[in-house]
């Protein structure tokens, strides 16, 4: 079944192939550009190794933001992989519970149920995997 914003009800288990492609598609990346870059060269990249992968994917995907069953506006998120996962990229230094925090805020607002944070900024790239069940996170740094 699929909501309003197109996409499948159905929940991706934590280690799911189609999040560890994406994750191995920016791993991939940060070997060969490392830190440094905005985040928009980031984001050609990983669109371009998506492309590579034959992973279905929108770049700069809007989605509506739902509160109390009204259209609050639009959230529009750095990928959109597989109409299932939102991808946050980052070129920060770290990652902050503020950048984690958001994406599991809009998570819920646009009833999507698993989000990529994605930080290119580091000496080694930190990805962690957010559910918009609470609890449920998961952190990996390369």
């Amino acid at each position: 079944m699929k909501n309003m914003n197109g996409h499948s009800d159905e929940p991706l288990a934590e280690n799911d192939p189609l999040t560890e492609k994406v994750i191995g598609c920016a791993i991939r990346i940060h070997k060969v550009l490392g830190p440094g870059f905005l985040e928009n060269i980031y984001h050609q990249a990983l669109a371009h190794e998506l492309n590579k992968a034959h992973i279905q994917f929108v770049s700069e995907a809007p989605l509506s933001v739902m509160y109390d069953g009204i259209i609050l506006g639009t959230y529009v998120a750095d990928f959109l992989i597989d109409n299932r996962v939102v991808v946050e990229l980052k070129a920060a230094e770290v990652l902050t519970k503020n950048h984690e925090i958001q994406l599991v805020n809009y998570l819920v607002a646009i009833r999507f149920d698993v989000g990529l944070l994605i930080n290119f900024g580091g000496q080694k790239i930190q990805v962690k995997r957010k559910f918009r069940e609470l609890n449920r996170t998961s952190f990996t740094s390369f």
